[in-house]
């Protein structure tokens, strides 16, 4: 009986202790399920966050894609159209003579009854009254000598060829101080000093227009004290003339009779200014010697301006 209950003691012993290891392994066991459910559910959140960055990494770069298809369109447009321009303006320009003036080129050309005062008429961004025959090597016009004697002044010349090698329209170079001090200043030179300083900007600016009016009395502009408000007073000079024509300054809506000698003026400027700038763009494509008697023929129209010689209209 002894041995009976000393046995039964050491099974309930060891029960106990197989029970009490048991119990901690379940408890093991939760505490792991809930590790694996709290793991479980962040790998979800993060595959979702995931998900979510790729899709929106997506859509920008679709919208990115998009942007810039559009973009490369609209230059495409943009280039086709200046490539279209500058053909034009290049068929134009070769296209022109002295005997045979484009008429589109030279809008000055044409009669105030068929121009009309239409906005915009005569903008001198592309004008020249006579382009020389060394433009238009292709239409088959040789370089012909003028019946007056002429000799290339070595100092005038080595300014042009130098301006030439590096084309600019900073006025501080030798070359265009030159032609500013002696042509353009003197010829923009009027009495209404402070309408000929915005007249030089605008021609600077290549701004200027110039229409043809009607016989119609325009809306009043004052300028220094001068009133303006008919055809028979030049907004310039300050003389009872004529005015065929009036000019505009960039943007604006004011518009400013002129006469005749005034126009002749203005025009022999931007007629200069013009083949400087065909020069700059590489529109001309001659030797040194044929552009540099054009540049002084513009000159020599520059000057008969200013002394009063100007053709006489239609």
């Amino acid at each position: 009986m002894e041995i009976r209950e000393k046995g039964s003691e050491f099974l309930k012993e060891e029960l106990h202790k197989a029970q009490k290891e048991l119990q901690l392994k379940d408890e093991e066991c939760e505490r792991l399920s809930k590790v694996r459910e709290q793991l479980e559910q962040e790998l979800e959140e993060l595959t979702a966050s995931l998900f979510e960055e790729a899709h929106r990494m997506v859509r920008e770069a679709n919208m990115k894609q998009a942007a810039s298809e559009k973009q490369l369109k609209e230059a495409r447009g943009k280039i086709d159209m200046l490539q279209a321009e500058v053909t034009a303006l290049k068929t134009l320009v070769l296209t022109s003579t002295p005997a045979s003036p484009n008429r589109e080129l030279h809008p000055q050309l044409l009669s105030p009854t068929k121009a009309g005062p239409r906005k915009g008429h005569l903008r001198h961004k592309s004008t020249s009254s006579a382009l020389c025959p060394a433009m238009c090597p292709t239409a088959g016009h040789p370089l012909t000598p003028d019946k007056e004697g002429k000799e290339v002044d070595t100092t005038l010349f080595a300014e042009f060829q130098a301006w030439r090698e590096s084309p600019t329209l900073d006025k501080t170079c030798p070359f265009l101080e030159r032609v500013y001090r002696e042509d353009v200043g003197p010829c923009l030179d009027f009495t209404m000093q402070e309408l000929s300083a915005l007249v030089r900007a605008a021609v600077e600016d290549n701004t200027l227009t110039i229409e043809p009016v009607a016989s119609q009395t325009l809306p009043a502009v004052k300028v220094a004290a001068v009133e303006c408000s008919s055809t028979n007073t030049c907004a310039l000079s300050g003389l009872a003339r004529a005015c065929r024509h009036r000019i505009r300054l960039g943007d604006s809506e004011s518009h400013y009779y002129i006469s005749p000698s005034s126009r002749a003026r203005i025009t022999a400027v931007c007629n200069f200014f013009t083949y400087i700038r065909y020069i700059q763009q590489g529109l001309v494509r001659q030797e040194v010697e044929p552009m540099f008697w054009e540049i002084t023929r513009l000159r020599k129209e520059m000057s008969l301006a200013k002394l009063g010689f100007f053709p006489q209209e239609a």
